[in-house]
């Protein structure tokens, strides 16, 4: 007897002991949310959009059909209010607020409303300074000693780390989720700078442009994109790449990033094999451009770039975004391998320039992102079976931005586009060249494939 209630009384030491151990390696969420809650915000947008009068409309002035949609839809109204709500977070006492730039690009003819979360209190915002293609904006509302994020730093982010997602899903105003990173530098075609944080906390239309914060309440991403359908799928731009374009939103000024001057591509396993590699992780350079700072410094074709000031290069992607998050004129140390050999180059680097079709990063040269809110890819094999597609001629949509307008029609990526304004597209050149077509028009007319249905869909800006 005397031995069993010894024996009972040990486990049930160990039993609180082992309680307290878990307990302690908890994530204390409640202070995070605590913290940063009167620090995020709610963004509601209005747009004043002009209505299509005739959106079957032939692009042939002789076609009789012309006039008697012009006589039907005459009486239609002109204008139309559309409202898109988002999220942000203050980042100064004196009111400067960061968001994606797709939650208030909209709001150009419009106007932006900001809701603080504590308080209730709603105010005016203007955009001073954004950053489209990386889906960054910077806004201001007038207003004292208001509550603040500090910014952390998302380089220091590893898989498996602890981090809580704050913002408005689908208007549920000072939501909180939690959950870890769960992989880093994903490429999902939503930009030349695609380098997401991906993350399984929660988001949800309304998330954009909240913070994704540390259990230091640090802010280390800025929550941006979905993946349609999917669960435990949330991307968030790393809180470095805006940290380096502050000086610049701060005044309004357009965005200068550093510039190599290459075009590279992924390292394959067949490569690395040929060149005698032990790592697979690096960039090939495939082409240096002339009088570029790559050029300059000596680099040449088949050089395989695996470090940059120390830090290693593991794809072409984490090359693009490495040096796209420095400025022009920074002094850079860069690792190659040549020849089998490991040398030290110094760079001086250039400055971007503003057209610059993604030649850097070959990963994401076939992905092609329209002003409607939407990506799109030629069709390849690989996406014929992620989402069934039974054509080979027209482009495949690759991602739809929350909350824009392609996204409230019922755009979804799989969609096949067959026919752009009329006009049959066989492949991304067709439908790049009826783009710049139609640069000055504000709507688009799809006609797409979905599974075994054909669809007509009209898009406006």
């Amino acid at each position: 007897m005397k031995k069993f209630r010894f024996s009972s009384l040990f486990l049930s030491v160990l039993a609180i002991l082992f309680s307290f151990n878990v307990y302690a390696q908890l994530p204390n969420i409640r202070s995070v949310a605590k913290k940063s809650l009167p620090a995020v915000v709610n963004i509601s947008t209005t747009q004043i959009q002009e209505m299509p009068q005739n959106p079957f409309y032939r692009f042939n002035n002789d076609d009789p059909f012309n006039n008697f949609f012009n006589q039907f839809f005459q009486n239609m109204p002109k204008k139309r209010e559309i409202h898109a709500l988002g999220s942000g977070f203050i980042i100064t006492k004196d009111g400067y607020i960061l968001t994606n730039y797709h939650v208030v690009k909209h709001a150009a003819n419009g106007t932006i409303k900001v809701t603080l979360l504590d308080t209730n209190e709603t105010y005016k915002a203007k955009i001073v300074g954004s950053d489209p293609k990386a889906d960054i904006a910077l806004i201001k509302i007038k207003a004292n000693n208001l509550p603040t994020l500090p910014l952390g730093d998302s380089s220091s982010l590893e898989i498996g780390d602890w981090v809580v997602a704050v913002g408005n899903p689908f208007g549920l105003n000072g939501t909180v989720t939690t959950g870890i990173i769960s992989a880093k530098g994903r490429v999902i075609g939503e930009g030349p700078f695609d380098h997401f944080l991906q993350t399984d906390a929660a988001i949800n239309p309304g998330n954009s442009g909240g913070p994704l914060l540390n259990l230091n309440g640090e802010v280390v991403g800025i929550n941006t994109a979905i993946v349609a359908g999917g669960q435990g799928l949330g991307f968030a731009i790393p809180v470095n790449m805006v940290k380096s374009e502050m000086p610049f939103l701060m005044k309004g000024k357009h965005i200068k990033r550093g510039y190599l001057g290459v075009s590279v591509q992924p390292l394959t396993s067949d490569a690395a094999k040929q060149l005698h590699l032990k790592s697979k992780r690096g960039a090939i350079i495939s082409q240096v451009m002339k009088k570029s700072a790559a050029e300059k410094a000596g680099l040449k074709p088949g050089d395989i770039i695996v470090g940059i000031n120390g830090h290693p290069v593991k794809s072409s992607g984490d090359l693009v975004y490495i040096i796209s998050s420095m400025r022009p004129k920074t002094k850079v140390n860069i690792k190659i391998i040549r020849d089998g050999k490991s040398i030290e180059k110094q760079v001086i680097l250039g400055t971007r320039p503003d057209n610059l079709n993604l030649a850097e990063g070959s990963e994401q040269k076939n992905i092609y992102k329209t002003d409607f809110g939407f990506s799109v890819s030629n069709i390849t094999e690989d996406l014929k079976k992620k989402y069934s597609i039974k054509v080979d001629k027209g482009v495949v949509i690759t991602s739809v931005e929350p909350n824009s307008f392609s996204q409230m029609v019922g755009l979804k990526p799989g969609d096949v586009i067959v026919k752009l304004d009329y006009k049959p597209v066989a492949n991304l050149k067709d439908f790049k060249k009826i783009v710049s077509l139609n640069k000055k028009s504000n709507v688009m007319f799809l006609y797409l494939i979905r599974g075994n249905s054909n669809i007509f869909i009209t898009l406006q800006r």
